[in-house]
């Protein structure tokens, strides 16, 4: 039984981020209704054979006042409403927040527009790659690239499903929906996380994986005996112990100057396969992976007795392999209902239940004052680097009480400052009997436990999920890694970088070349939310039931959701999306073009060639088809500025708009405004700039909280709590506490 059964979704949304938001809700139980309009998915695509598994279907006219009936009936008895249409589409239609949730004071009303509804460019058409040139992912230093991976519309999923859960625990204590609004655009600040962050006045941050490197030898990309490549993460995880065993360490010991320890060890990798660079690795217990392609992915054994992909029977594909369920929790297990259904094949079914589903519960009369969607939930963040804090910065976001909680062994890391943020923080050493006992107290108030150790790390400690249940039996504990919590590559350590080798991601934006890392760290990020996400389904779960539960994601996890475009396997699949450093879009109509002061991103559709026609400098677009048309645009976009032509083409109705580089879309005064773009002092680093938080809930906002504390700047107070507080300076001394961590600027 999943956790969301008995919670009815209508869907309304279409391309990516609307139906893979209530894909993620149908994955855990529960029924979504799928509205299409007459001709099915707008956007007929393979990977809809994913994005509306699970669902059920009918094809409703919205121009039509009867069909507008029927849509009115279904979402007075349903709990969420999902959308991604362009602002004020669904108010013309009849079906506007405003007077559905009058008529349904319970429902929660997602929408995902690709510019918020009071974004200047709200009226702008936002394809995918239009909202990635204003959202920073296609800015180069010389020359923009398009990459394949829809990480506007996935992050918009990512934080549009996490902000409905949330909702859901804070109309379960006051029986009130809410409007939520998670618009494209501004999902791209969330993955951007710390290339966003600007300290003002001191130095920039240190270079610790350049410091990691010339202490434990070389990473990255590197190529082997077959011609294939992995990525080897040289100052990570158990590096010395692989240095050892292949003869390496003498050279780092030596101190060999960089680009001779380069020389070494690309000449090193070349004296075995890449699949057997990794199984080596794996054996010892270090990171490193094969730059798969996500056809060998799909294939691979790891990603197939994990769960991470599976196996589905489509009505109209036949056999596919794809993503699996991202979140898992122990108690009540997502499914797959169904594989996806035949446009309208539930229509008699669904309007027959409408006269007959219950109606909703009465309405509450909401709390006197607003409070944050997580209010009073307690958690311990036990997390290091990108993924697991970013999962406790979220839950802080909407509202928990987060204590982080970091080894005195570990120096913080330069994104400490984005991650940690709205956070308290305790320096304490769990490898001590009396700073093991100081965390068992605080796990006597705690709702939440949050770690993305290595798996078998926490329980080595004695802080796993079991040892933490026998004391707190309803606590919900979240465990994050690379590979997730069963099968064969669960125990392996990873990154970033990992993730994306292993599942195809940067063999597709490296091309022919050497793989190349995606723009931002979105794996990472991603699987924070997606953490956060899990959180919030096992509260909303222990708050109906008083049952805790294990909740648990990964990195691979997230890197097949965000190329779940992709990545379907199918009898004749054809592997042909855009790929490689020279890539600028998938067709003419759809890609980065240059104007004569800069570059911008132009989509549109074949039906809108006539009206193209009528644009100034435009005329004979229709005459030309593939490479003419792109030589055409070409040509004619050279004549005139980026922004001139993102005009001419908005008003004709195409979508348009320049690159934007993350540093413009920082300093934007609208983005600062929309608290997207935040600047304040922090202790003991001064005046910075930072990502704030993405979504936007009418009764309970999210809010990026206090700035990022000093690491065991809140030794005292916390302490205190828990009665402790005349233990410090012997805590202190004794080195279970540390107070003075490490600034991480």
């Amino acid at each position: 039984m999943g956790v969301l059964e008995g919670v009815r979704v209508i869907d309304f949304g279409q391309y990516i981020a609307g139906p893979l938001t209530a894909m993620f809700l149908a994955d855990q139980g529960a029924d979504v209704v799928r509205v299409d309009p007459l001709g099915g998915p707008a956007w007929d695509v393979p990977a809809n054979a994913t994005w509306n598994r699970g669902k059920r279907s009918i094809l409703l006219d919205l121009k039509d006042p009867g069909d507008v009936a029927t849509a009115r009936s279904l979402i007075a008895t349903a709990d969420v409403l999902i959308e991604n249409f362009r602002p004020g589409v669904m108010d013309r239609l009849g079906l506007g927040a405003e007077a559905m949730m009058a008529a349904n004071p319970r429902l929660l009303y997602c929408s995902l527009p690709g510019f918020a509804s009071d974004d200047p460019r709200a009226a702008v058409p936002a394809w995918e790659g239009v909202v990635a040139a204003a959202g920073g992912i296609h800015a180069r230093r010389e020359r923009p690239i398009f990459t394949a991976v829809p990480i506007s519309s996935t992050y918009a999923a990512f934080l549009g499903a996490t902000s409905i859960a949330m909702a859901l625990s804070a109309r379960g204590r006051d029986g009130l929906g809410q409007r939520i609004e998670m618009p494209l655009y501004d999902a791209n600040f969330t993955a951007m996380g710390y290339q966003g962050q600007r300290i003002h006045n001191g130095p920039p941050p240190p270079d610790a994986d350049a410091r990691n490197n010339r202490a434990m030898g070389v990473g990255g990309q590197l190529q082997c005996k077959d011609g294939r490549w992995v990525m080897y993460m040289g100052g990570n995880l158990n590096a010395r112990d692989f240095l050892e065993a292949t003869g390496a360490a003498k050279w780092v010991d030596e101190g060999l100057p960089p680009e001779e320890l380069r020389k070494r060890t690309e000449e090193l990798f070349l004296t075995r396969t890449a699949q057997e660079w990794e199984t080596f690795s794996a054996e010892i217990g270090t990171e490193c992976a094969v730059c798969r392609t996500s056809a060998e992915w799909l294939q691979d054994p790891g990603a197939l007795d994990s769960s991470i992909v599976l196996d589905v029977h489509d009505p109209q594909l036949g056999k596919v392999r794809e993503a699996g369920i991202g979140v898992r929790l122990a108690m009540t297990p997502g499914a797959i209902r169904s594989t996806r259904h035949l446009p309208d094949a539930d229509r008699a079914q669904i309007l027959s239940e409408i006269a007959s589903w219950p109606e909703p519960p009465a309405a509450g009369q909401g709390d006197a004052e607003v409070k944050a969607a997580l209010d009073g939930v307690k958690v311990l963040d036990l997390c290091i680097v990108l993924a697991g804090p970013t999962c406790g910065r979220t839950l802080a976001e909407f509202g928990a009480d987060v204590i982080k909680i970091d080894s005195p062994t570990r120096a913080a890391v330069a994104f400490h400052n984005d991650i940690n943020r709205a956070k308290r923080s305790i320096i304490l050493d769990l490898k001590s009997e009396e700073g093991l006992g100081i965390f068992w107290r605080l796990v006597e108030d705690a709702d939440v436990v949050v770690q993305n150790f290595r798996k078998g790390v926490a329980d080595r400690l004695g802080i796993g999920y079991e040892a933490v249940k026998a004391r707190k039996p309803d606590i919900v504990y979240a465990s994050l890694n690379a590979y997730g919590q069963v099968g064969s590559y669960s125990g392996r350590p990873g990154h970033e970088q990992i993730a994306q080798a292993a599942t195809g991601m940067q063999e597709r934006f490296g091309g022919s070349g050497r793989p190349t890392l995606q723009p931002y760290a979105v794996n990472d990020y991603g699987t924070g939310i997606m953490g956060a996400y899990g959180v919030a389904l096992a509260l909303f779960h222990r708050q109906r039931t008083g049952q805790g539960q294990h909740v648990s994601s990964s990195l691979a996890d997230t890197a097949c959701a965000l190329q779940s475009m992709y990545l379907q396997d199918y009898a004749g699949k054809r592997w042909n999306e855009p790929r490689g450093q020279d890539a600028l879009g998938s067709g003419p109509l759809n890609r980065l073009y240059c104007g004569n002061d800069g570059w911008f991103f132009f989509a549109a559709p074949r039906s809108l060639l006539p009206a193209l026609e009528r644009v100034p400098g435009l005329q004979g677009i229709s005459n030309a088809e593939g490479k003419a048309l792109e030589a055409f645009l070409e040509d004619r976009f050279a004549g005139e500025s980026a922004d001139e032509w993102s005009k001419r083409l908005l008003a004709a109705g195409a979508g348009a708009h320049r690159v934007t580089s993350p540093g413009q879309m920082m300093t934007d005064p609208w983005a600062r405004e929309h608290g997207l773009s935040v600047t304040r002092e922090l202790d003991g680093v001064g005046m910075m700039t930072h990502c704030g938080p993405s979504p936007r809930l009418s009764r309970t906002p999210v809010r990026p909280g206090r700035p990022t504390p000093p690491p065991g700047a809140d030794a005292a107070s916390i302490l205190e709590e828990i009665g402790r507080g005349g233990d410090l300076q012997r805590l202190v001394k004794d080195r279970i506490v540390v107070t003075e961590g490490i600034l991480a600027r």
